[in-house]
C-alpha cells in the first residue's frame, strides 16, 4: 500500500491567518459581531505565529530562531509606531516614548516574571547561563538610560527632549550597542546563550526541510503583520471599553502593546513550561533589547525627516518603576538559577505598572 502523505504544518496555522487577512480587507469598524471574529482571529494568528517560530527556530538553532522572531516583531511594531506618528494626532510627540516604554515594563515584568514563575512552579528551580542574562542587560541599561532618562537632564532643549544632534547620537549609539550584542550573541560569545543540551547540536525531532522552514517564515511574517493591524483596527473598540471603566487613554497603548508582544510572550511561556528557561531569557531580553535599539534609530530618522517633534523623557514616576524592574531583574538573574519568587516579585511589579496607570 502507497503510504498516505502528510502535509508537514498544520492547516490551522495557514488557514486562520489567512482567515484574519480576509476579515481585515472586508473591515471590521461598526459591526460588534466582526470585532468579535476578529478578536478571535486575532488569538489564532498569535497562536500559528508561535508554532512557526518554532518551526524556524527548530531549523536555525539557538540564539538565532529568538533573534528572528523579536526582530520580526519589532520591525511590524516600529511600523505601526511610524505610521501612527506620520498619520499625526495630539499624542504623536509622546507616541513612540509611551509605546517603547510599555513594550520593556511588559517583557521585564510580564513576560519574564510569568516564565519564572511557571518553571519555578513546575521544576522548582531553573538553571541558565549567567553570562548571557548579564551580557544582555548591561546593553540594555545602558540603551534605556540614555534614551528615555537623560533627556529629562540635558539643557539644550526644555523639557524631556533631544535637539538634533543629540537625537542623531543616542540612535547611532543604540545601534551600535545593538549591532555589538548581536555580533556578541552569535558569533563571539554564541556559547554564552545556549542551553546545556544544545551545545551539541542535537534535537530530540529531526529539523525541518528548508522548504518548510521558508514556508513558517513567511508566514510568520504574514501572522506578526495581520496580529499587528488588527490590533490597531480594534483599537477604537479597546478605547471604548477603557473610557467606559474610567481609565486614562494611556492604557489603550498597553493593551495594544501586550497583544503585539503576544506572540513571543506565548513562546517564552511555553518554552519556560518544558524547562528551556535559557530560550525564554534568550526570547525576552533579547526582545527588549530590539525593541528600543531598533525602534529608537528609526524612529528619530523619520522625525528628523519629517520634522515631527519627539519627547524621550520619561516623567519622574515611570522612571521609578523603570529602574524598580531593571534593578528586580538583575537581582533575579545573578545567580543563574531561579525560583518561583522572582516571578511574583516581577508580576507584583506588573501589576503595580498597571494600576499607576488606571489609578495615577
Amino acid at each position: 500500500m502507497a503510504k498516505k502523505k502528510t502535509f508537514p504544518l498544520p492547516l490551522w496555522s495557514l488557514i486562520l491567518p489567512l482567515l484574519a487577512w480576509g476579515l481585515y480587507f472586508i473591515g471590521i469598524s461598526g459591526s460588534g459581531w466582526l470585532e468579535a471574529v476578529a478578536a478571535i482571529l486575532l488569538a489564532g494568528s498569535v497562536l500559528s505565529a508561535v508554532y512557526h517560530a518554532e518551526v524556524v527556530a527548530h531549523k536555525v538553532g539557538e540564539p538565532f530562531g529568538t533573534i528572528i522572531l523579536a526582530v520580526a516583531i519589532t520591525i511590524i511594531e516600529v511600523a505601526l509606531i511610524i505610521s501612527l506618528m506620520v498619520a499625526g494626532g495630539d499624542n504623536a510627540a509622546y507616541l513612540a516614548r509611551d509605546t517603547i516604554f510599555a513594550a520593556i515594563m511588559l517583557i521585564l515584568n510580564g513576560i519574564l516574571g510569568l516564565c519564572l514563575l511557571i518553571g519555578g512552579w513546575k521544576y522548582r528551580e531553573q538553571f541558565f547561563g549567567k553570562k548571557s542574562a548579564n551580557t544582555a542587560l548591561i546593553v540594555l541599561v545602558s540603551i534605556l538610560v540614555l534614551t528615555l532618562v537623560l533627556p529629562n537632564f540635558t539643557t539644550s532643549t526644555p523639557g524631556p527632549t533631544y535637539n538634533d544632534a543629540q537625537l542623531i547620537f543616542v540612535a547611532i549609539a543604540s545601534l551600535v550597542l545593538y549591532s555589538a550584542f548581536i555580533m556578541v550573541q552569535t558569533v563571539r560569545h554564541r556559547d554564552y546563550f545556549l542551553a546545556d543540551d544544545d551545545e551539541d547540536g542535537h534535537h530530540h525531532a529531526a529539523p525541518p526541510s528548508l522548504k518548510v522552514t521558508l514556508t513558517s517564515l513567511g508566514f510568520l511574517l504574514i501572522c506578526l503583520a495581520i496580529v499587528v493591524l488588527l490590533a490597531k483596527s480594534l483599537s477604537p473598540a479597546v478605547e471604548g471599553m477603557v473610557a467606559s471603566i474610567g481609565a486614562p487613554a494611556s492604557l489603550v497603548g498597553v493593551i495594544i502593546a501586550a497583544v503585539v508582544l503576544l506572540p513571543e510572550g506565548l513562546a517564552a511561556v511555553r518554552a519556560a513550561s518544558r524547562n528551556h528557561l535559557q530560550t525564554s531569557l534568550n526570547l525576552s531580553l533579547g526582545s527588549a533589547l530590539a525593541c528600543i535599539g531598533l525602534s529608537v534609530p528609526t524612529v528619530v530618522a523619520v522625525c528628523l525627516i519629517y520634522d515631527i517633534n519627539l519627547v524621550l523623557g520619561l516623567d519622574i514616576k515611570s522612571m521609578v518603576l523603570l529602574g524598580l524592574s531593571v534593578f528586580i531583574v538583575m537581582l533575579s538573574l545573578n545567580q543563574g538559577r531561579t525560583n518561583i519568587l522572582y516571578g511574583v516579585v516581577l508580576l507584583v511589579n506588573m501589576a503595580a505598572y498597571i494600576f499607576n496607570i488606571i489609578v495615577p
